[in-house]
């Protein structure tokens, strides 16, 4: 509260302690500013603040004020005086926040706690295996035996999108729930979970051909020669992390058994490379040879579908 020596009063009110110490300096170098002769005394001047009670009443009423403070207002007045208080305030609330972020738990701790649940969307692949102990995602798997126990028939099946509101459901629930069941009415358009599937492999942040190994599966799709072409994708298959290549392995003999229903579904080798090229690789650091990139990863999809048996065989096949 500021009382003029004209007899105005001005109550300024704040629980921030920066900016009552803004108020202050402003006030004060104004008064500082003022010629010598038109400064009044500190007898004149009754510079006061209220302050919420959440602290202590640093100085008493001023027994000669004008009219008595409601008690309802729930505020404290006090003389302000500047002093280092204000700067131990705020190194005192600093130190608490740093205290309280560095004891904070830690993601490991919470998930073991059960509070956080692993992620089965956006989790590298290996982590998703070691989790469920196998090494192909459950998930994958739901939806290959959905797909293919209703979607072999239908026409554009992996081409043509689903719900995008349905799919982040669908992808919620198996990101928050332990069972699924596909067979569920509100996951009936099959084209969500062919949906579901794509994001899944799209959000790996590592694609299921891993990036060490882009350049190479690239170079060896462009090897003219069809045999020895099959032979050098079929040894780099071979070096897959285990995870990858039992993934790989399912999702080729799923995509084999589409591909057989081309003239009912109508998604030959061809639509199918173009669908899952992308999603399925690509390189760590896109260059200006996207468009290239592009064509050579629908190629290697494509081969790999058609020579499925020789990639993917025993060395006796």
């Amino acid at each position: 509260q500021i009382t003029t020596v004209s007899g105005n009063e001005f109550l300024l009110q704040s629980d921030i302690d920066f900016l009552i110490l803004d108020w202050f300096h402003a006030i004060k170098n104004a008064i500082d500013r003022l010629p010598k002769e038109q400064r009044i005394t500190s007898r004149n001047l009754e510079f006061k603040l209220r302050r919420s009670s959440s602290i202590e009443l640093l100085n008493n009423l001023d027994t000669e004020s004008k009219e008595p403070k409601p008690e309802h207002r729930k505020s404290l007045i006090f003389r302000l005086n500047y002093s280092a208080s204000d700067t131990n305030d705020r190194n005192r609330i600093k130190s608490r926040l740093k205290k309280f972020i560095s004891r904070r738990p830690s993601l490991k701790t919470l998930q073991e706690k059960g509070l956080i649940k692993d992620q089965i969307f956006g989790s590298h692949l290996h982590f998703v295996c070691e989790h469920e102990k196998s090494t192909v995602p459950q998930f994958v798997k739901l939806c290959i035996e959905a797909v293919e126990k209703r979607g072999l028939d239908v026409d554009g099946i992996y081409r043509v999108s689903g719900n995008l509101a349905t799919i982040q459901k669908l992808r919620f629930v198996v990101n928050q729930e332990e069972k699924l069941n596909l067979d569920d009415s509100q996951w009936e358009d099959i084209h969500v979970v062919t949906g579901a599937l794509k994001m899944f492999f799209r959000e790996l942040p590592e694609p299921l051909f891993p990036y060490s190994l882009f350049e190479q599966f690239v170079e060896a799709i462009k090897i003219q020669d069809n045999a020895t072409r099959i032979k050098c994708i079929r040894g780099l298959v071979k070096k897959l992390p285990r995870p990858n290549y039992e993934t790989m392995k399912i999702l080729f003999e799923h995509l084999q058994k589409i591909a057989a229903k081309e003239s009912v579904n109508l998604m030959s080798t061809q639509s199918l490379g173009i669908v899952f090229g992308p999603t399925l690789l690509r390189p760590e650091k896109e260059t200006g040879n996207m468009a290239v990139h592009m064509l050579y990863q629908n190629q290697i999809v494509e081969l790999m579908l058609s020579e499925y048996s020789k990639i993917f065989g025993s060395e006796e096949d």
